[in-house]
């Protein structure tokens, strides 16, 4: 899954208000395996841990056999993906922060906006290991911030999360106000109508899914797609801006998995 804020493209055209979509704005979706099931089904489920049982039970959903899930099952544990016990399968500690991500993603910590924006100035040595320089730019893109120029760094200020210590080290952090138009510096800085397009080509992908097996992929691809929501304020954002009604659609198809997962783990389900 990528997890970074998708960059302004300065190639894009520039549209005001919504347009509809066509085929050929139909998104690109990841075939399912075995692996992209169980991974999907852990991520979305709280806690994220379920017995075997259940993740077989899915995996036949989608036509993925017993033993081929079983083997995902072992593979993802020997990786370091899960950890495994009494006949269960959770989560491990990295794949926890990315459901953390996923759940920021859908349920925003936001806070009022006076028109401040956060501002992040590399101020460490310029010649800093590329792991650092990856796993600062990884952090940035985790707080949804933007890269104004090489070192710079910068969003409004509405949201409400910690900042990591990898960013904190190597980072000297101000608050501040543009003295153009903030409309024009978020368009600069995000590719807001690519992103727009991109969440409706998905929505109408799930009105087009009449299989559980294609809401499933549909609705994986639009947790991706939420991951890279720049989270801006409304005051900042084109006119029938689609991320609350993505996350709605996402929540929808999330209930009706729990759902199954509920049946598959009753006392009835067992015998």
């Amino acid at each position: 899954m990528n997890d970074d804020i998708r960059p302004r493209r300065d190639h894009a055209p520039q549209r005001s208000g919504e347009r509809t979509p066509t085929a050929e704005d139909a998104p690109a979706l990841r075939p399912l395996t075995a692996r992209s099931i169980v991974l999907s089904t852990l991520l979305g489920h709280h806690p994220p841990q379920l017995p075997a049982r259940a993740l077989v039970r899915v995996g036949e959903l989608f036509g993925i056999a017993e033993g081929t899930v079983r083997v995902a099952l072992s593979r993802m544990v020997a990786a370091g993906d899960l950890r495994q016990g009494d006949g269960s399968y959770g989560l491990t500690a990295r794949l926890l922060e990315r459901q953390s991500r996923q759940d920021e993603s859908r349920s925003p910590r936001t806070r009022a906006w006076r028109g401040d924006w956060e501002i992040a100035v590399v101020t460490t040595a310029e010649r800093r290991p590329a792991a650092e320089r990856t796993a600062l730019r990884q952090a940035m893109s985790g707080l949804r911030l933007a890269e104004l120029r090489e070192g710079s760094w910068l969003r409004p200020a509405n949201l409400d999360r910690p900042r990591p210590a990898v960013v904190t080290a190597q980072c000297t952090w101000f608050t501040g106000t543009p003295d153009d138009d903030p409309v024009a510096l978020a368009g600069r800085l995000w590719d807001l109508t690519g992103w727009a397009d991109e969440a409706r080509a998905l929505m109408a992908a799930l009105d087009r899914a009449d299989t559980l097996a294609d809401r499933f992929t549909v609705a994986a691809a639009a947790l991706r797609h939420l991951l890279s929501d720049p989270l801006l304020p409304d005051a900042l954002l084109p006119p029938g801006w689609p991320g609350g009604e993505l996350r709605l659609r996402y929540d929808a198809f999330a209930a009706e998995l729990r759902e199954l997962l509920r049946q598959y783990l009753s006392p009835r389900a067992a015998r």
